[in-house]
């Protein structure tokens, strides 16, 4: 085994606690994942969507293979924090490509995979995750595993029974070898505290405006903490009103907040020499 990336994977395992949990601020290329290590991120995870609509893709397994794992490849190069890679649904439908998937993104240097079960069965999922698993074996590397279910977000049943389907998939996908459960969509204090309450391995939800601090997470038993795809998308939403002022009052005031140049190219020039 690579004795820097098992130290690596080792200690990103760690920050994984409810004591203080893991707080990311997902990433969509090499200059977002820079600057969100510069601020003090203790890990950079990508954000699927944001990759995507990088690229001009839509989000939803649209993003092919090569260019996810190229994208996750320039972030490991450029910051000296662990990195843990979004890849859908595993960027395949068989699972062999889910196995090809990962040791793409485990040559890229990553630690840590968010794979989705989205509308798929629980045990096709959990085939994909053992998949995975096998795949980072093989590979003698470590690899934290991240399951993601998208039961919330679906929506349907009560939220007791939401809450019991969650509990059940995830017994079968820490079975099949995930290291984490990611519950995007849950997000009032009970519902949270019944998960974590029910799950054996770290518990992963969704924020943004308006969600519970992390610290109030972490009491209800939250060791990882994600904003997902809002970065991004607040990104993009101060480069259309920038555009919008810019066409109408013909005035500036968006950007008076931007980041100053110097400081960022001095960032990039400091990433390129890690």
């Amino acid at each position: 085994m690579n004795f820097e990336h098992h130290q690596t994977a080792a200690h990103f395992r760690s920050l994984h606690t409810s004591q203080k949990p893991l707080a990311l601020s997902n990433a969509w290329d090499v200059a977002s994942a820079v600057v969100t290590a510069a601020a003090g991120a203790t890990a950079v995870a990508t954000t699927s969507a944001g990759v995507a609509w990088s690229l001009g893709l839509p989000d939803g397994d649209r993003l092919d293979r090569e260019r996810a794992v190229a994208v996750v490849a320039g972030i490991v190069e450029a910051v000296n924090v662990p990195v843990t890679a979004d890849i859908e649904g595993g960027f395949s439908e068989t699972l062999e490509g889910i196995a090809t998937t990962v040791a793409g993104i485990l040559e890229a240097g990553a630690v840590g995979i968010n794979m989705e079960d989205g509308s798929r069965r629980p045990e096709e999922f959990c085939a994909r995750i053992s998949a995975a698993r096998d795949a980072a074996r093989s590979a003698g590397r470590d690899l934290f595993i991240n399951a993601r279910t998208d039961v919330f977000l679906a929506g349907a049943g009560t939220v007791e029974e939401q809450i019991e389907e969650v509990l059940a998939r995830a017994e079968k996908y820490i079975e099949a070898g995930a290291d984490g459960i990611f519950v995007p969509g849950a997000s009032e204090a009970g519902t949270i505290a019944a998960l974590t309450a029910g799950i054996s391995v770290p518990v992963n939800v969704m924020v943004g405006a308006g969600s519970l601090s992390v610290g109030e997470l972490g009491k209800l038993g939250v060791g990882r903490v994600s904003l997902g795809s809002s970065i991004a998308q607040a990104a993009y939403a101060v480069a259309q009103r920038a555009t919008e002022e810019l066409n109408t009052t013909g005035t500036y005031t968006t950007v008076a907040e931007a980041l100053d140049y110097g400081f960022l190219n001095g960032l990039m020039d400091s990433s390129t020499k890690n």
